[in-house]
């Protein structure tokens, strides 16, 4: 690229979308980056789109456009944009393009960088995700089981506990999980972020782990780009540095809804539902990327935000065909009161397989599932007759579906400041052990108030106990 091809200038600017001339025929390819060259404190980046004609190419903004004029000189760099990688970027709070962003010491000049735009690995290159990944989350493990190298997906409309759950998931790796951690907040709050870092910073986990966000104030250009620089950093870990990695975005609706805002901006027609008609491509370029090569694995857990509760949006769809674990969550045991608000009968895992975890698990998975359904149909009966009038099958499948419904609440760490109950991590085994016990009828007999946010069984049985004797000890004082 000569150097007449280096220098253009802005010729017109809609928003977030800039077009930048050049000389004829020595425009920069799609995806270079470009930046302007203005008097302000806070550099301006832009990325090729499109070439309008012969001179002229149509950016994206990555930062605020306010202030731009026409003629303002633009240098195109050659090159994607690229982002600082390594050790030198961990405990560190970058934005989309990379730049430091937590008020410390700004990065070295010798810290290796590289490009956003990367192809997937090769096929024959990745490894089957076949590995257990235990969170300590009872409903998760048994009936959606995460895959170490796989990718899983919690979906939920507003104010259902997405985010708590990708917070109580950061927690409860920190102890198990040797490896790096990547947090992308993508269109999120902005004090969900600061919250984030000072939490991090107080349990010290913040040494193994690189926060990069692109939140709801930003541009739709930082929102639609901040999880490939989130994947980019990721990848060199695996690829680079042969270390595990745990990837966790929230909220990768975002990144959708900011393609469609792209799209519209770049004049393309939309297309089902108002969505830009690039979708499944977008979501597969960033979804195909999280792969496990050679024995080193990316874990992705992705927050995904359902518009108005409608799980057939095309967005949802895109984005569920791509994921290993398929986590629902449901409006109406949130309304209840049951924490974490997975929906047992929606939720799906690749893994619930006699031949991954076993045929114990896979039998009482399926107990469960078959409980709860049968008592979700029974829902209807008992409120308009009553349990009494049911027979004495359903009505003991009735009092172990309410059971276990209990049992799979759980207090969890993120909360304990609002709950006042101290956080439960549970292990596979225990949690296997409580629900064959239940439905076994073991607890048949035990107030349902004593397995609600519990941990283990065992715990459950000393609440029982304790409140038995205390009924007790009531009944003999009076």
């Amino acid at each position: 690229m000569g150097s007449a091809a280096q220098l253009g200038h802005v010729v017109s600017v809609h928003g977030a979308v800039v077009d930048v001339a050049f000389a004829a025929n020595l425009l920069p390819p799609i995806h270079t980056a470009l930046v302007v060259a203005w008097d302000r404190t806070e550099p301006l980046d832009l990325e090729v789109q499109a070439h309008v004609d012969a001179t002229t190419v149509r950016s994206l903004a990555l930062q605020g456009t306010a202030g731009l004029a026409r003629g303002v000189p633009v240098h195109a760099t050659g090159a994607p944009i690229s982002v600082p990688v390594g050790d030198a970027i961990l405990g560190r709070l970058l934005d989309v393009t990379g730049a430091v962003r937590d008020m410390d010491p700004p990065l070295s000049a010798e810290t290796p960088r590289r490009g956003i735009h990367q192809p997937p690995p090769a096929l024959v290159d990745e490894t089957s995700a076949t590995e257990m990944f235990e969170t300590g989350i009872k409903v998760i493990d048994l009936l959606a089981p995460l895959a170490q190298g796989g990718k899983g997906a919690m979906f939920g409309g507003a104010g259902v506990g997405k985010t708590v759950l990708i917070m109580e998931l950061i927690h409860a790796m920190v102890e198990k999980y040797q490896g790096i951690s990547v947090f992308a907040g993508v269109g999120e709050r902005s004090r969900e972020g600061h919250e984030l870092l000072h939490d991090m910073r107080g349990s010290g986990v913040l040494g193994q782990t690189v926060l990069v966000f692109g939140q709801m104030n930003e541009p739709p250009g930082a929102r639609w780009r901040v999880p490939l620089t989130a994947l980019t950093i990721a990848e060199y870990f695996r690829d680079q540095k042969h270390q595990n990695v745990l990837l966790l975005m929230d909220n990768v609706f975002r990144f959708v809804q900011a393609g469609s805002e792209v799209s519209g901006l770049l004049g393309r027609l939309p297309s089902r539902v108002g969505y830009q008609p690039t979708l499944a491509s977008e979501v597969a370029a960033l979804q195909e990327r999280i792969a496990s090569v050679a024995g080193t694995a990316v874990t992705a857990i992705q927050a995904v935000y359902v518009p108005a509760d409608d799980f057939t949006d095309p967005a949802v769809t895109a984005i569920s065909s791509h994921m290993d674990s398929n986590i629902m969550l449901s409006r109406a045991l949130a309304a209840e009161g049951f924490y974490p608000a997975i929906d047992p009968l929606t939720t799906s895992s690749v893994l619930l397989d006699p031949l991954v975890v076993g045929e114990a698990h896979y039998g009482i998975a399926e107990r469960v599932r078959e409980t709860l359904a049968r008592f979700r149909d029974l829902q209807d009966i008992i409120a308009l007759l009553g349990v009494e009038e049911l027979g004495a099958s359903d009505r003991l499948i009735v009092t172990r579906a309410r059971r276990l419904q209990r049992f799979l609440s759980q207090p969890f760490t993120v909360t304990e400041a609002f709950t006042g109950t101290p956080g439960r991590s549970v292990r596979r085994a225990d949690t296997l052990a409580g629900c064959r016990a239940i439905l076994d009828g073991e607890a048949d007999d035990w107030a349902e108030n004593s397995l609600y946010m519990v941990g283990t069984l065992d715990e459950a049985r000393q609440k029982e106990f304790a409140a038995a004797s205390v009924g007790a000890d009531h009944g003999a004082g009076t």
